[in-house]
């Protein structure tokens, strides 16, 4: 499934087998409706209750560095893995005399990196350095039963991000879309002192594990007639929680389903790093 409506895409830069991507502008339900979508169902269906026993580390180690590796610039993908690996982009414009952006994209359930279709061309845009994970299995551990994997990769590949460009370190954002988004959310508040803004697609939920480090700034959205996701969690549990715990939340609430429309993944990046 791709992570928005719109159709500026990207996605033609990536050549990745991906047996479970989708045409631009499908959502989630749509994807449900397939065969693909068939096998996942019962994982994905579950995906707006929280974990109740949330385990293991969620501290990620990579910090922002000097870079010692030349970076590949476009589209490149991570190498760090067999099958289930993830993408990075430098834009044209990057130059090691100065610290760009990072958004790291979190997929949703049964997807991977190549889901991120406009990314790419909103990170050149932008002159940003866009990252995108795949999960190790068919969503995010935390959904899974705990922390584990995918905190060591996710850890792993911006350790290869950090080694490659100069990242701003006031100036990174991890944001996700569905379980992504919970993802995101979840382990953002562990990671304050790396994550200085977070974003949330459409989550169905969010964790708070021990420690909490930092307030990086929140930002939700959700749709008003979402299928799969009722903008309740986010609107009635998500947000309330955060801001009970002092967050600085903005919260957005948009007409349509399970979906990112081009108009919120511009009000989400203006908003963790200012206008293009």
């Amino acid at each position: 499934m791709t992570v928005e409506n719109t159709s500026s895409s990207a996605g033609s830069v990536s050549s990745r087998p991906n047996p479970a991507s989708t045409t631009p502008g499908m959502s989630r339900r749509d994807f449900l409706a397939g065969g693909a979508g068939a096998l996942a169902a019962p994982l994905l269906l579950g995906c707006s209750d929280a974990p109740t026993q949330p385990a293991a580390n969620p501290r990620l180690t990579a910090q922002p560095d000097s870079p010692t590796v030349t970076p590949s610039v476009g589209l490149s993908e991570l190498g760090l893995g067999f099958g289930r690996d993830g993408l990075l982009y430098v834009p044209e414009s990057y130059s090691p005399d100065t610290a760009a952006p990072l958004f790291v994209g979190l997929h949703g359930a049964g997807g991977n990196a190549d889901n991120w279709q406009s990314y790419p061309d909103r990170a050149e845009a932008r002159g940003m350095i866009f990252l995108a994970p795949d999960s190790r299995f068919s969503t995010w551990d935390l959904v899974l039963g705990g922390y584990g994997p995918d905190v060591v990769f996710l850890d792993r590949a911006l350790q290869h991000t950090f080694e490659r460009v100069r990242v701003d370190p006031s100036r990174i954002a991890l944001g996700g879309f569905s379980d992504g988004a919970s993802y995101a959310l979840s382990l953002g508040v562990s990671n304050g002192d790396l994550f200085t803004h977070l974003v949330g697609y459409s989550p169905g939920f969010f964790v708070a594990v021990n420690p909490i480090i930092g307030q990086p700034k929140v930002y939700v959205s959700h749709g008003t007639q979402d299928s799969v996701l009722p903008v309740t969690q986010s609107r009635d549990d998500i947000v309330p929680r955060f801001r009970d715990l002092g967050y600085d939340v903005t919260f957005e609430e948009f007409d349509g389903d399970h979906e990112v429309p081009a108009v919120i993944s511009e009000s989400a990046l203006d908003w963790s790093f200012g206008t293009a």
